[in-house]
């Protein structure tokens, strides 16, 4: 039951987030939306920024495993292109879309947070990986474009004549070509 509720906090929260701002949200506007006091929800979350840090904490963990995965291996076009596919399965995943459109849409007041700061180095060290010593600054800039040509596909909305599916080939289609200039 406790985690039900973690859940619809959360769900409430990133939607409110998205919708009206980081910002512009209370706990109170959570706590009525979610139908409970706001002393029910501190029981689970103490501050906006713990709501935050829960959100972004799986997707962190998700991308520290696929860089110690990638720590392992040689920097072939082999290896790249596995990363390429394993970054863009798991960008698919659950409620990953949601929080990283929420996190697009409050960059600036999330700049600062620890969590986001953490995300924000682990897809570097991330696209580091990509690289072999001596990698030319195109090849490194190119390659880190890749998996950023991924997340620009999540922020597209479906549009008329192009659906999620169709967005997604097509942005893993882009990311590819980038992946050895």
């Amino acid at each position: 039951m406790r985690e039900d509720t973690r859940t619809r906090i959360q769900q409430i929260a990133l939607r409110l987030f998205t919708e009206q701002g980081y910002e512009a949200t209370s706990l109170r506007e959570i706590a009525e939306e979610l139908g409970v006091t706001k002393a029910a929800l501190y029981y689970h979350f103490k501050t906006k920024d713990d709501i935050v840090a829960s959100l972004v904490e799986l997707r962190l963990a998700e991308v520290r495993e696929l860089l110690d995965w990638a720590r392992g291996r040689p920097k072939t076009p082999e290896m790249r292109r596995e990363l390429l596919d394993r970054y863009a399965r798991n960008l698919k995943e659950s409620r990953h879309p949601q929080v990283l459109g929420f996190l697009e849409r409050n960059q600036t007041a999330l700049r600062d947070h620890p969590t986001v700061t953490r995300m924000r180095e682990t897809v570097l060290a991330l696209t580091a990986e990509m690289n072999e010593p001596g990698a030319t600054p195109t090849e490194r800039i190119s390659r880190s474009l890749a998996l950023f040509a991924l997340h620009a596909g999540k922020w597209m909305t479906p549009m008329d004549d192009l659906g999620e599916d169709e967005i997604d080939k097509a942005s893993m289609e882009v990311a590819t070509r980038l992946l050895e200039p």
